[in-house]
């Protein structure tokens, strides 16, 4: 195998491993989130954290690594615009998902401790925090959809 197929799966993996990782984290959290039971939200909040660290993290490093290495080997000028759209629209969904992560431990720690006192209910501090993580997630999601699209489809723009 080459080296530019190496990366490209390399890429193409991390891909996958930062979407897919993301949105399956997001359905578990928002569909615990619904039924409001201190006990779940405790685990599923905390393998969300973990599961950002362990996967997420990674993946949103070797992203642009394998990706602008990939198009330097490839040749394409930086300027190619769906590059630079696919560019610009990845930095938008990171500077949406450095806030959840931030949201996300918050929530973690505030279900953690209702837990320890053995409080049934949530503070409402955690539910603002839920819903600026969810309205957070939407235009992350949508941003990574439209970069896979202009990876796939290479437009001319």
């Amino acid at each position: 195998m080459s080296l530019y197929l190496l990366i490209k799966t390399l890429h193409v993996v991390s891909s996958v491993v930062l979407v897919g990782t993301g949105f399956g984290t997001a359905f578990y959290l928002f569909c615990v989130n619904r039924t409001r039971n201190v006990i779940a939200i405790t685990l599923v909040a905390r393998f969300v954290v973990r599961a950002d660290y362990w996967f997420t993290t990674p993946a949103v490093v070797i992203q642009p690594v394998s990706g602008l290495w990939l198009v330097h080997m490839a040749g394409w000028p930086w300027t190619t615009p769906w590059i630079v759209a696919a560019v610009g629209l990845y930095v938008f969904a990171g500077l949406c998902w450095l806030p959840v992560v931030w949201l996300q431990i918050g929530m973690e720690n505030m279900a953690s401790e209702a837990l320890s006192r053995q409080d049934t209910v949530l503070p409402s501090k955690y539910w603002a925090y839920a819903q600026y993580w969810e309205w957070l997630g939407y235009p992350a999601f949508a941003a990574m959809l439209a970069v896979f699209w202009l990876m796939v489809s290479k437009p001319s723009l």
